[in-house]
């Protein structure tokens, strides 16, 4: 068993308000969410109206899968055009 775990810190620049990032932290997190079939958490700088890091985590039984799950996680969030990606983590237990 693989775990693959994920961390991206977004920079939301449109945004103005926390209620502004949530909607836009809320949509992304779905959509991740959806379509890898992942779990996707806000875990830091949750009070900060223009940056977010989340957490995404992905398991399985072989090791180059979930790589590429999130590596193209990470491509998706680069071609989003609301979002920054500042930097990301990929870490494999």
């Amino acid at each position: 068993m693989h775990v693959g775990i994920l961390q991206l810190d977004i920079f939301i620049p449109e945004s103005r308000t926390l209620k502004d990032k949530r909607r836009v932290v809320r949509s992304l997190k779905d959509r991740i969410a959806q379509s890898h079939n992942v779990s996707v958490a806000e875990v830091s700088r949750l009070d900060e109206y223009q940056r977010s890091i989340i957490g995404i985590a992905m398991i399985g039984n072989d090791k180059r899968y979930i790589e590429g799950g999130l590596s193209r996680i990470v491509d998706l969030v680069r071609m989003n055009g609301n979002i920054n990606l500042l930097d990301y983590k990929l870490e494999m237990l």
